[in-house]
C-alpha cells in the first residue's frame, strides 16, 4: 500500500511539473472569465440555449473549472439537467472515470439517469470528438474501392496511393511542389530514406497514430536507428517537424495522448483552411439554365474530381449582384486557370444587366470524392456502375436537392467535422443529412434545433426570474420541428417538441393546427385501436407534469410531495371560487400538497414583492390564493383541455 501511494504521489508530482513547464496541458484549467461564468450559470439553471451559444459562438472551454473547482459538466450533473449534460458530452466534455474530476462528476450526479449517461461516454468518445474525421482520412490509405487517389509514390517494396489535396493541406513541402506542377501523377522518394520512415510520415500526415514499433531490424534492410534517422530527415524535408516531436514522446502515455489530440486538431484546422481557400473560393455561381454547360477539366489546380450543384429556391430574388455591369460570373480568376491548370469555365460576362427579377441561380462546388465518402449516399454512388462513378474528361455534375447554403454546411461538416449551423437552416440541414445518410450531422442539426430553438423553459416564475424577458417572436415553427422529427426518424426532436408544447400548452391547446397535429400523431400508429395511446400526447402529459412539479421544487418547497399532507383542503381554502376538482390523488404531480412554512426567506420576500398589489389568476380568470395554488389548478385545467380535445377529435387515449 505504501509503495502504491508513493508511486501515485510521484506520478502527480511529475504531472504537475510537466504542466508547469508547459509540456503537458491541464485537462481542467482555471477560468475566471465572464464568458465562462455565463456558461457555468447556464449549466446551473439548465438553460440549453445559452449553453449552446457559449459553446459554439463564444468558443468557451467546456472542460475548464471555476474558482470553486466546478466544471460545467459537474454543475449540470449536480443540478439534474439531463439535456445540458447530454449537450456538454456531445460537445467534448470530459468524464473519464480514472480521473479526479471524472469520478467527482459521477459521484455528484443527481440521479441514475444522468449517471448512466455519463458512463455511456467512454474515453475515446468524450475526449476526441474529431476522431471520426481522423479515422476516415487514415482509412483512405488502405481503401481500394472506390478509387479516389490521384498521386502514386513508389518505394522499394510498395506503392502508396495518395491524395494531392490532403498532402497539400498538411505539408508545406507538398503544397509548394504540387502548386508548381499540379498535374504530377507519380513521385519517388530518395533511396536513402527507409520505406518504413516514409510510411510513418504518410500515416502521420493522414492523421494516423504513430506505431510504437517503428520498424527496422533483420530482413528490412535498415536498422532501427536508420529508420529513426530517416524519420528525422523526412520530417524536415516535408516540413512536418511535429512528427519528430511525437516520436520523442512515444514512451510517455500522457504526452503521447496530448500530442495525438493536438495533431488531430491541427490537421482539422489545416484541412479547413485549405477547403475554404480552394473549394469555397472557387465555387461557381451561374444561372440555373446554364449550369449544365459548365466544363471543368479533370486536371485542375485544386485537384477536385466532382462538382456538386445546388439550386437557389425559385422564389428567391437575389440582391443586386451587379459589379460594373456584370450580371453573372463564376467565382474564379479571369483567365479561368489556377497555377496554369484550368479550374473551370471562363467567365461569361453580360454587358446588358437586368435590374428586374434575377434568374434562378445554381452554385457548383468543386469537391473531392475522398471526403464525400463519409456519406453513405456518396459511398454507394461512387462504388456503383452509375455514370456519376465514371471518370470523364470533364468533372461530373451531381445535383443535390437542397439550397447552396445548406450544401455548403454539409460540405463543411464532411471536410472539418464542424457543424456550426445557424438555426434558420437547421431543419433544411437535417433533411439534407437524412437524404445523404450522414447520421452524425442529423444529430448535430437536431442538437441545434433543440437548444437554440429551446427558448425559455425555466420553471422559475417570470416575476422571480432576473434573466426573464418578453420574447419578441417564436424563433422556430414547432410544427415544422415535430414533423421533421417524424420524417427523419430523430427521437430527440420528437421529445423536444413534446416538451416545448407542454411548457407552452396554454398557447397551443386551442389552435386548430395543434388538433390536426394530434390527429396526425394518432394516425402514425399502424392499425391503431380505440384504446391505443397517442405518443405525442403521452409525452406532452409527462412534460406537463414535469413543468409544474419542477416549479414547486425550484421554489424550495421540499415537503410539497409529502404523501401524508392534505392538498385538497389547502388548495380549496385558498381559491376564491373552487370550481375545479383537486389534484388527482393518483397523479405523480402535486401529490398531497401542503404548505411548507420553511420556504427560503429570500424567495418569500421576492415573491411578496413581485405580487404585491396584484392577484394570482388561473387560466380561466379565477382568483387563486397564491402562485402554487394557481399552478395546481392550471395543471388540472390543461389536463381537462387535453381530454376535451380528444373528445372533439373522437379519439380515446
Amino acid at each position: 500500500m505504501v509503495v502504491g501511494k508513493d508511486q501515485l504521489e510521484a506520478s502527480l508530482r511529475e504531472e504537475k511539473q510537466l504542466i508547469e513547464s508547459g509540456k503537458l496541458k491541464e485537462d481542467s484549467p482555471l477560468d475566471v472569465s465572464e464568458k465562462f461564468g455565463k456558461l457555468c450559470e447556464a449549466c446551473r439553471r439548465g438553460d440549453l440555449r445559452s449553453c449552446q451559444e457559449m459553446i459554439t459562438t463564444e468558443g468557451v472551454n467546456i472542460n475548464a473549472r471555476d474558482r470553486y473547482d466546478y466544471t460545467p459538466l459537474i454543475l449540470a450533473s449536480l443540478c439534474g439537467h439531463y439535456e445540458v449534460v447530454q449537450l456538454l458530452l456531445e460537445s467534448g466534455a470530459l468524464c473519464e472515470r480514472d480521473t479526479f474530476q471524472g469520478e467527482r462528476c459521477l459521484y455528484n450526479a443527481l440521479n441514475d439517469r444522468i449517471r448512466n449517461l455519463l458512463l455511456s461516454y467512454d474515453y475515446s468518445k468524450s475526449t476526441d470528438p474529431l476522431q471520426p474525421l481522423a479515422a476516415h482520412i487514415t482509412s483512405l490509405l488502405t481503401r481500394e474501392q472506390p478509387q479516389t487517389s490521384d498521386l502514386s509514390v513508389a518505394t522499394a517494396p510498395e506503392v502508396f496511393n495518395l491524395h494531392k489535396f490532403i498532402l497539400s493541406a498538411r505539408s508545406p513541402y507538398f503544397h509548394k511542389k504540387l502548386s508548381a506542377a499540379p498535374d504530377t501523377a507519380n513521385w519517388r522518394i530518395p533511396a536513402a530514406i527507409p520505406p518504413q520512415a516514409f510510411e510513418i510520415a504518410i500515416r502521420y500526415i493522414y492523421l494516423g497514430e504513430i506505431p510504437r514499433d517503428i520498424g527496422g531490424g533483420p530482413g528490412t534492410g535498415f536498422t532501427e536507428d536508420e529508420v529513426l534517422e530517416g524519420i528525422d530527415k523526412i520530417s524536415k524535408h516535408l516540413e512536418i517537424r511535429s512528427l519528430w516531436d511525437s516520436i520523442l514522446q512515444i514512451d510517455d502515455r500522457r504526452l503521447t495522448r496530448q500530442h495525438r489530440q493536438d495533431e488531430i486538431s491541427r490537421g482539422r484546422r489545416q484541412i479547413e483552411s485549405w477547403f475554404r481557400g480552394n473549394v469555397l473560393k472557387h465555387k461557381i455561381v451561374t444561372d440555373a439554365t446554364k449550369a449544365g454547360d459548365i466544363r471543368w477539366d479533370r486536371y485542375n489546380g485544386i485537384y477536385a474530381d466532382v462538382l456538386l450543384k445546388a439550386d437557389e429556391p425559385s422564389e428567391v430574388e437575389e440582391a443586386n449582384i451587379l459589379n460594373e455591369g456584370i450580371s453573372t460570373r463564376p467565382v474564379e480568376d479571369t483567365a479561368g486557370t489556377l497555377n496554369g491548370i484550368p479550374v473551370g469555365p471562363r467567365s461569361q460576362i453580360s454587358r446588358s444587366p437586368s435590374r428586374t427579377r434575377a434568374a434562378r441561380k445554381s452554385v457548383l462546388f468543386p469537391v473531392h470524392r475522398a471526403m464525400l465518402l463519409r456519406s453513405e449516399f456518396f459511398l454507394t454512388m461512387f462504388s456503383s456502375h452509375f455514370k456519376e462513378a465514371q471518370n470523364t474528361e470533364h468533372l461530373q455534375i451531381i445535383p443535390i436537392d437542397c439550397s447552396p447554403d445548406v450544401l455548403e454546411a454539409v460540405l463543411i461538416f464532411l471536410y472539418t467535422e464542424k457543424a456550426d449551423i445557424s438555426l434558420d437552416i437547421a431543419i433544411d440541414v437535417l433533411f439534407a443529412a437524412d437524404l445523404l445518410l450522414i447520421d452524425k450531422l442529423k444529430q448535430r442539426a437536431a442538437v441545434v434545433i433543440s437548444t437554440l430553438g429551446n427558448g425559455s423553459m425555466s420553471q422559475i416564475p417570470p416575476q422571480l426570474d432576473p434573466d426573464w424577458r418578453e420574447p419578441e417572436t417564436e424563433v422556430i415553427d414547432i410544427y415544422d420541428v415535430i414533423r421533421a422529427g417524424w420524417l427523419t426518424r430523430v427521437p430527440r426532436l420528437e421529445e423536444f417538441a413534446a416538451r416545448y408544447f407542454a411548457y407552452r400548452l396554454e398557447s397551443y391547446i386551442d389552435e386548430e393546427e395543434f388538433a390536426e397535429l394530434i390527429r396526425e400523431s394518432a394516425g402514425r400508429i399502424t392499425g391503431r385501436q380505440e384504446t391505443d395511446s397517442i405518443e405525442l400526447l403521452d409525452d406532452i402529459r409527462y412534460y406537463l407534469s414535469e413543468r409544474f412539479r419542477l416549479r414547486f421544487e425550484d421554489a424550495g418547497i421540499e415537503d410539497m410531495m409529502d404523501e401524508n399532507a392534505k392538498s385538497t383542503e389547502y388548495i380549496q381554502s385558498d381559491v376564491a371560487k373552487p370550481t375545479y376538482t383537486p389534484v388527482d390523488a393518483s397523479s405523480n404531480l402535486l401529490k398531497d400538497v401542503e404548505p411548507n412554512h420553511n420556504v427560503d426567506a429570500g424567495m418569500e420576500r421576492a415573491f411578496n414583492t413581485a405580487t404585491a398589489g396584484s392577484q394570482i389568476r388561473t387560466l380561466d380568470g379565477e382568483i387563486a390564493g397564491d402562485e402554487f395554488a394557481g399552478d395546481a389548478i392550471n395543471y388540472q385545467i390543461l389536463l381537462g383541455k387535453i381530454d376535451g380535445l380528444l373528445d372533439k377529435l373522437r379519439l380515446d387515449a
